[in-house]
């Protein structure tokens, strides 16, 4: 019998890109396998783009939601669809509780909040040996982390031809200029967020050019759009907030060139295989890069970095402040 196996999934869209090689390796250790996610509903635009996955079945619980008879009857319901693993790739006890209640068989993961009772193919996770996150994950489709190889594939995305130009249609944009495309936002905070006016001369330069600018992110991020399309003179395309994350994910597919900060707009660029240039301030590529050939990391590296802040301790963010449109220009055209 093949293996039918079940995934909980993170919750960070970025997490969530970095899982696909981790499907990939389940389907060549187990050939002719059925893979599921168990995922949030804001994250299923990322899933449905990687064809590993045979079904989604939405996680209904927010971020700190407790509600243990409810998470209990979702792993009832979730135990009842004959599958013979369940990986678990948060590290909370709340993943670990829905996982028991499925009472699947093998039940997959790593140590974390008191999960012994509740996971019984646990594994210790070495850091050291696996500083990678997407590596991380990958090692869970093994035995153990010693049968693991130690190297993951990267993330690639499939992007269906007519809901890209559904997209399109929808927002009014045409692709007969090229077409770069600016991420300006950052979950985190400012310190991870390379300046609006640093984006603004960076825009000007390729409209000069004959590129057309858009501007991706959610409604957190439209202010500082906006600014962005202001300091341009109003040549840019504001999408933030204007979007759902599945047609965000087809417009960005059309961009030759994507300038982000560390997010997870950053990590979707990399898995549609664009040209990505990936702004490093207070954080770090060492553990979730950019997963692709051709992104490139633009960081100054100062001796304060990565301090991991949501805003600069030293009150001057010099990491992007001084961090010129000239240097990520460069690593454009490199």
């Amino acid at each position: 019998m093949s293996e039918k196996i079940l995934i909980i999934s993170p919750s960070w869209i970025g997490d969530c890109v970095m899982t696909q090689p981790l499907y990939r390796r389940l389907h060549e250790l187990h050939p002719g396998c059925t893979i599921d996610v168990f995922a949030p509903k804001w994250s299923m635009a990322v899933f449905e783009r990687m064809p590993e996955i045979s079904r989604i079945f939405e996680n209904p619980f927010g971020h700190g939601a407790l509600d243990l008879k409810k998470r209990w009857q979702v792993g009832r319901e979730l135990g009842k669809q004959g599958y013979t693993q369940v990986i678990v790739l948060p590290g909370s006890l709340k993943s670990a509780i829905i996982a028991f209640a499925t009472g699947i068989k093998k039940r997959t993961g790593y140590v974390g909040e008191s999960r012994y009772l509740l996971l019984n193919d646990i594994r210790k996770l070495d850091k050291a040996a696996l500083p990678l996150m997407v590596d991380r994950y990958t090692a869970l489709a093994h035995p153990s982390q010693a049968d693991f190889n130690g190297h993951s594939d990267n993330p690639r995305f499939q992007i269906n031809p007519q809901s890209q130009q559904a997209a399109l249609a929808k927002h009014g944009l045409n692709t007969d200029k090229p077409v770069i495309a600016f991420c300006p936002g950052a979950e985190y905070g400012p310190a991870k967020r390379w300046p609006a006016r640093h984006f603004a001369e960076l825009g000007r330069r390729y409209l000069q050019q004959g590129w057309r600018v858009w501007l991706f992110g959610s409604q957190k991020d439209f202010d500082i759009a906006d600014e962005i399309n202001r300091l341009s003179d109003g040549l840019c395309v504001n999408l933030c907030g204007r979007t759902s994350l599945s047609e965000a994910i087809d417009l960005l597919a059309c961009a030759e060139t994507v300038v982000c900060n560390d997010s997870g707009l950053m990590h979707l660029a990399a898995a549609l295989d664009r040209k990505v240039i990936a702004v490093y301030g207070s954080s770090s590529p060492d553990h979730t890069p950019p997963l692709s050939p051709k992104a490139e990391i633009v960081s100054l590296n100062l001796d304060c970095a990565p301090c991991f802040k949501r805003e600069c301790p030293l009150g001057h963010t010099d990491c992007l402040n001084k961090l010129t449109p000239d240097i990520v220009q460069q690593a454009a055209r490199d």
